[in-house]
């Protein structure tokens, strides 16, 4: 690394957008570039992306960041990349795809993981992993494409998650990182394979699709000459495999900071919530559920529950307000209606009505599992208006948020948050008084991007350690702590106890809704 060379950049491969960012070596962001991404669904539970548009539009992106910053590519001290997690990208020779990727959001594993997580052998793979058994997974993706369509694995040579197919384009190497190897087929205490895992999910005569694993803090391989003609980079800039976007944009948050292991919630399509831990200090849980994934300092993993759907809640309700307005001939932006979250909330009276955001077509990971779960009111009455709903909805979220809390053990001492929809005062109070703690908000625009910069920060020499560099890129950008209160919290306890009953006793209901809509059941 040069003295000109004073900038990192961090790719970040998300579901809705591909980002890429260019942070000083101090950690202030200089500027951003994004793509929308592109995938599809299907009546079938499918949710598939083209593997050759991502790595397109990945291009495309880091392109568009050297059309903002001046002479980036000789500034360029070092490249890293995370992504969406889950999901299974397959290459075969020539490290062409296979398919299409399968997402996380696939859903047609759903009879594999039931037939898989009723197995003798699930207890043993989720006390290996820490995470349990659902959908999302590439071990339940390639155990369920074994069983239906076992000619793409026949033509496959490596499973790959999607940020490990974007630094094969950038460096030609087939690699993964060690949070998303161990969690899904490995040891979480060693961050390596366990065969206990792989033959808890059938897939020992597959395992030879399990690529390297390789630590981006310690491990970087070049930009190939190809990669940087279609980037606009250097060849031979180092480039660094991050860890999955889970906790990339937790650590760039503030899971961790002064030494110390903290809690963090990201509020984004999904809600990530995540306890930072010693590997000692670990809390599995008897319903097997939840994951725990490795981050990258030596000893520390993060425990996670997921809610499959948060903000594409508010998207939904907001979806149907537009829909109406436009029926009435009145155009509305989705912005606008963001917009008026607040208003909403604060013209309605806190009260008894629950909502359940088990929106997602795919059902419900954190803190239970079931593909059948949907989303639902409880306690309506003629005097609730729209925006009773509103409130519902987002107070919804914060109930989610304490039951994935709740399976990982006490509530955490104070929170830090992360995500758009944070913004919202309605959304944070509601927070707040669920897990009644203080929170505070990072102030980081782009915090998965920031904290994959930090392993390439580590990898290439700025900072000895993880939590040297954590000091300049976290810490400071912390906001102060926003206290619960004491009356809202209360009401909080008395809705939590009345959403896990509601949540616990839709079970049956559920099953049989989603029998009903089974064509010829």
């Amino acid at each position: 690394m040069t003295s000109t060379q004073n900038i990192i950049i961090g790719i970040d491969a998300g579901t809705s957008v591909i980002k890429a960012v260019a942070f000083d070596l101090a950690g202030q962001q200089i500027a951003t570039a994004s793509v929308r991404n592109k995938y599809a669904t299907g009546d079938d539970g499918s949710a598939t992306q083209s593997l050759a548009q991502t790595w397109t539009d990945c291009a495309s992106a880091l392109r568009g960041l050297g059309e903002k910053v001046a002479d980036l590519a000789a500034r360029t001290a070092a490249i890293a990349v995370t992504g969406q997690g889950d999901g299974t990208w397959l290459v075969g020779r020539g490290n062409a795809p296979v398919t299409d990727a399968w997402l996380w959001l696939d859903a047609r594993a759903a009879s594999t993981v039931t037939r898989l997580a009723g197995g003798t052998s699930n207890r043993a793979r989720f006390e290996a992993t820490g995470t349990g058994l659902n959908t999302c997974q590439q071990g339940a993706q390639l155990a369920h494409m074994d069983k239906v369509a076992p000619d793409l694995l026949d033509r496959a040579e490596t499973a790959l998650h999607c940020k490990d197919w974007l630094y094969l384009n950038l460096t030609g190497i087939r690699a993964t990182d060690p949070s998303e190897a161990s969690f899904t087929f490995g040891n979480f205490r060693t961050r390596q394979y366990d065969s206990v895992v792989i033959d808890a999910l059938g897939l020992e005569r597959r395992r030879n699709l399990l690529p390297e694993i390789i630590d981006g803090t310690e491990v970087s391989h070049p930009l190939t000459a190809e990669a940087a003609k279609a980037c606009g980079l250097l060849a031979g800039t180092p480039v660094c495999l991050g860890y999955v976007d889970m906790v990339m944009t937790a650590l760039g948050a503030g899971v961790r900071s002064s030494g110390r292991n903290a809690a963090c919630s990201t509020i984004g399509s999904t809600g990530v919530h995540m306890r930072a831990k010693a590997v000692a200090d670990v809390h599995l849980n008897s319903e097997g559920t939840g994951y725990v994934i490795a981050l990258p300092i030596p000893g520390i993993v993060t425990q996670v529950q997921t809610n499959m759907g948060s903000t594409i809640n508010i998207d939904w309700i907001l979806e149907i307000a537009s829909y109406l307005m436009a029926d009435a001939g009145k155009t509305v932006s989705h912005a606008d209606l963001i917009a008026r979250i607040d208003g909403w909330f604060a013209e309605s009276k806190p009260g008894s009505v629950l909502y359940h955001p088990y929106i997602s077509e795919a059902g419900e990971r954190g803190p239970f599992v079931n593909a059948n779960a949907r989303a639902g009111f409880t306690g309506l009455s003629t005097r609730h208006g729209f925006p009773d709903l509103v409130r519902s909805v987002v107070e919804g979220l914060g109930l989610a948020t304490r039951d994935c809390y709740a399976a990982m053990g006490a509530m955490p001492e104070e929170l830090r948050i992360t995500g758009g929809a944070t913004r919202s005062l309605g959304l944070r109070r509601s927070l707040s008084s669920a897990v009644n703690a203080p929170i505070r908000q990072s102030r980081r625009e782009e915090t998965g991007a920031a904290g994959v910069a930090m392993m390439a920060a580590v990898a290439v020499g700025v900072y000895a350690t993880m939590d040297d560099c954590i000091a300049d890129w976290v810490t400071p950008l912390l906001g102060e702590p926003e206290v619960p209160d004491t009356a809202e919290a209360a009401r909080f306890d008395r809705l939590f106890s009345a959403y896990t009953d509601v949540r616990q006793a839709m079970a049956p209901a559920w099953d049989k809704l989603a029998t009903a809509a089974t064509p010829g059941a």
